[in-house]
Order: C-alpha cells, then sequence, then structure tokens
C-alpha cells in the first residue's frame, strides 16, 4: 500500500541583503528630505569665516562650498527639493496614467482609441524640449516643475498600465461581472486596478529615478529650483568651478543623485517576486 504524498510547503523567497542595503539607502535620504532640515544647526546659507572650497574636516564633512558655506547642510537642505519634487511629480505621472489607463480599458474601442492618440501626441515632443518650453513660459516654481516632470512621464506610465488593464478586462471574471451588471467603476477599482497595482509600483520606482535625473539636469542648466533654494543638480552647477580641484563640493551631491537613483533600481530588481521568478 502506497503511503499518501508529503505535503510541499510552498518555498519561501529571501529578500536578497542587496536590497536591504538599497531599502536603506532610501529610507535615508527619506528620513533626510522629513527630518534633516529641522536637524541642522546650520541651514546652509550663512557664510562662515571658511575657507571657500575647503575639504572634508570634523568641522564640515562634506567640505565647503564657493562661498565657503557648509557643503552637508547644503545637501540636507536640497534633499528636501530632489526628493520631494521628484516624488510628487511620479505620483502625479502614474497616477493619472493608470486612471486615464484603467478608464481606456473599461470603456471600449472608441475612448481607449481617442486616449491612446492623445498619449501619443505628447510623446511626439521630446522630453527636455518641453521641459525647456515649460520652464521658459511659465518659471522654475515647484508647481510647474512638478507638473512638467508629471507631463513628461505620463504617457509611459499610460502605455504599461493600459496593456497591463487590457489583458486583465479580458479575463472570464471580468466579463462575468459585466454579465451581472457591475458598472465601468466598479470594473476598473476591483477588477482591475488590485491586478496591476505590483507591477505599477515597480514602474512607478522607475519612474521616480528618470524625474529626478530630468530634474537635476534641468537644474543643472540653470533651469531648476532656483536660489537661495538648491537641490542636489544646482549644487554640482554652481560648484563647477572645483572640479579641477577634485573638491567635495561637487563631489558629493553627485554622490548623492548617483546613489538615490541606484539604490531605487536596484531595490526593484531585487524585490523578493522578481528574483523568484528569475531562478524559475
Amino acid at each position: 500500500m502506497n503511503s499518501p504524498p508529503l505535503p510541499v510547503r510552498p518555498r519561501r523567497t529571501r529578500t536578497s541583503p542587496l536590497a536591504w542595503a538599497s531599502a536603506a539607502v532610501l529610507l535615508f535620504w527619506l528620513l533626510a528630505a522629513l527630518l534633516g532640515p529641522g536637524l541642522l544647526s546650520d541651514s546652509g546659507s550663512s557664510m562662515g569665516d571658511a575657507a571657500v572650497f575647503a575639504p572634508m574636516s570634523a568641522a564640515h564633512w562634506f567640505g565647503t562650498d564657493f562661498l565657503g558655506r557648509d557643503v552637508f547642510a547644503r545637501v540636507v537642505q536640497g534633499t528636501r527639493y530632489t526628493v520631494g519634487v521628484a516624488l510628487a511629480a511620479t505620483l502625479l505621472a502614474s497616477g493619472m496614467g493608470t486612471l486615464l489607463a484603467l478608464l481606456a480599458a473599461a470603456s471600449g474601442r472608441w475612448v481607449d482609441a481617442l486616449l491612446s492618440r492623445a498619449v501619443d501626441t505628447l510623446t511626439s515632443v521630446p522630453g527636455k524640449m518641453f521641459a525647456l518650453i515649460m520652464v521658459a513660459a511659465f518659471g522654475s516654481a515647484m508647481p510647474t516643475l512638478v507638473v512638467t516632470a508629471a507631463v513628461i512621464y505620463l504617457p509611459g506610465a499610460y502605455r504599461i498600465a493600459r496593456s497591463l488593464a487590457v489583458n486583465i478586462d479580458a479575463m472570464d471574471y471580468v466579463t462575468v461581472a459585466r454579465t451581472r451588471g457591475e458598472g465601468r467603476l466598479y470594473i476598473m477599482l476591483n477588477e482591475i486596478l488590485p491586478n496591476i497595482v505590483g507591477p505599477m509600483a515597480a514602474d512607478l520606482g522607475l519612474r521616480f529615478v528618470y524625474v529626478v535625473l530630468l530634474l537635476a539636469s534641468l537644474s543643472f542648466l540653470g533651469l531648476g529650483v532656483q536660489p537661495p533654494a538648491a537641490d542636489w543638480g544646482s549644487l554640482v552647477r554652481e560648484n563647477i568651478g572645483a572640479l579641477p580641484l577634485g573638491s567635495a563640493a561637487i563631489i558629493m551631491p553627485a554622490l548623492a543623485i548617483a546613489s538615490l537613483t541606484i539604490a531605487v533600481n536596484l531595490l526593484i530588481d531585487n524585490l523578493p517576486g522578481r528574483s523568484a521568478r528569475g531562478e524559475r
């Protein structure tokens, strides 16, 4: 007599140490944006008696900038602008793109075609050129930067969300929901949206990286956050004279941009679900 087969335990997916390290870096910058400016004794805007482009020391952890200001304080102050503006723009782009994609998938052919052609129109304009036009027309105020970055990256979020939503909309359980008389809003929010949240969360992380790099490039060109405020891109631009000296005043803001973007990318690539799929 054959013994019954033993139950198979589901294999647990372990979180990679690289994912934990990336999450720690990301958490550090988020806390720096939220709490850092309030914990600093030096706002970073006051000019002391320190030398211009002074090296790193106990008094100035990241050295001083072209006016003798503490670079560490300037980087922490700039975190609020870099992370805050990028996060707001990313949430707006992904949120609007997902909402339009749900509407396109649940509304039928004509609405889908109309929304897709409108989004394709935005895609036809190069992102950097659109940003330059918006900044030249409306200035570099924070709302302008947020809306500009959101409009640039909305088409990408829409296309990914639409491709996911259209596949879900063709499933049998969505057809059953329509058959029993459920409305369009119910199908969008209860049948399609829960099944695309995971992929769209990963896409949101990538959009965040793109927005950070876009805002940094605009600030480096002098079109982003304006003085006396500063984000990481403008800190690199205003200390460009320290490049031949290899001063920390230009290296540390650049490293801050690199550490944030690399941490987000590594965290997305090493999520437990993605790692498990890669091993199959």
